[in-house]
């Protein structure tokens, strides 16, 4: 029964993220559905191991979304 109930539970999402050190170039990479502590992690829209000691590309990053009330604040004016 439980694995029924499983079925249809919502998963969790996980996001993808890459530990950069001081000069930009990717030491790891890391998938959790919150953002791991420390200095470094950035998120990125997916994980590809040949950026491993590379500078990351700029279009690997994903933009953080502004919050809906804001938005809505811009759109009325």
């Amino acid at each position: 029964m439980r694995y029924l109930i499983s079925l249809f539970a919502p998963r969790p999402l996980h996001r993808s993220f890459a530990l950069l050190d001081r000069n930009g170039h990717c030491q790891a990479f890391k998938q959790c559905s919150l953002q791991p502590m420390g200095d470094g992690w950035v998120e990125i829209e997916e994980i590809r191991l040949n950026w491993l000691h590379q500078p990351l590309p700029a279009s690997a990053r994903v933009i953080p979304s502004q919050p809906r009330a804001r938005v809505q604040a811009m759109l009325s004016i």
